[in-house]
């Protein structure tokens, strides 16, 4: 039976750990370039859910296209089964990557942008177990992001083994939990957070998307994490999609600037008490 061993040697200073996986009695040797791919990226926000259905790759997508209009930023679409950044943000399949001892991510919105979308087209992918812990490192290891100051991470929806896997790689990493009244989400909200904390992780807070009702803040409280906003059911974003001029005029796109300042603040302000300037564009 396969040894596999999952641990950590060191921590940087931007929070990018060194990581080794080992396998059969063997270190893979990819993490050390995935550390190394890494290590120029200042801050790293993994948007997360703990269902489907809530609107998280709209909020990662979003996200990135509003930072970038101040700082350097990539998108890492890590939905391997269903990536939909690329849809959001009308990519088609005449744009790929660039090779040169690795991948380079073509900048597309001022924003540099890496999915498995790239190497799969429309045909599905599915990875499970070490397949899908195969890939992930594969993609990480071989892109070439260069210096970012921000890089958004879309994560598939759920706990299943990609967020144990980027928990592990990715450590420093702040988590930006994207929820709806639902129950349901709230419910899987609950066992995320848990797992983020038993795990040492930084919740960088919650936003309540498609919001009815009473105010996510109380249902933040309740999480007991960070709340940055919330944004109401916008019934024409849909149409908007796939068109970032039209997005950017939405109801929903306004809100996720408001809530970006608040991320900025925790994440950048914070930082730069401690450490002097940012880079900007």
């Amino acid at each position: 039976m396969e040894e596999r061993k999952i641990g950590k040697s060191g921590e940087r200073s931007n929070g990018v750990g060194s990581v080794s996986i080992v396998i059969s009695g063997e270190v893979d040797p990819r993490l050390e370039a995935v550390r190394k791919r890494l290590m120029e990226i200042s801050e790293i926000i993994v948007v997360l859910s703990g269902k489907g259905g809530v609107g998280k790759s709209l909020i990662a997508s979003s996200l990135a296209l509003i930072l970038s209009s101040e700082w350097r930023v990539g998108l890492l679409d890590l939905d391997f089964e269903a990536p939909s950044d690329h849809v959001i943000l009308g990519i088609g399949e005449d744009v790929s990557p660039k090779e040169d001892k690795g991948i380079i991510p073509p900048e597309i919105h001022g924003i540099k942008f890496m999915s498995m979308f790239f190497f799969t087209g429309r045909s599905a992918a599915a990875f499970r177990g070490i397949a899908l812990r195969n890939a992930m490192i594969e993609l990480l290891a071989i892109t070439k992001w260069g210096s970012l100051d921000f890089l958004v991470v879309d994560m598939p929806p759920g706990v299943g083994e990609v967020l144990m896997e980027v928990i592990n790689i990715m450590r420093g990493a702040k988590f930006l939990l994207v929820i709806t009244p639902a129950k349901s989400s709230i419910e899987t909200a609950k066992r995320v957070v848990s797992i983020l904390k038993s795990s040492n992780s930084h919740i960088l807070g919650v936003i309540e998307n498609m919001k009815r009702g009473k105010s996510g803040f109380e249902i933040s409280t309740k999480l007991g994490v960070r709340f940055l906003g919330e944004i109401g059911f916008d019934d024409e974003i849909d149409e908007r999609m796939g068109d970032v001029n039209m997005l950017k005029e939405s109801y929903f796109f306004t809100r996720m600037k408001e809530i970006t300042k608040r991320i900025v603040e925790v994440c950048v302000h914070n930082e730069r008490n401690k450490n002097g300037t940012r880079s900007r564009r």
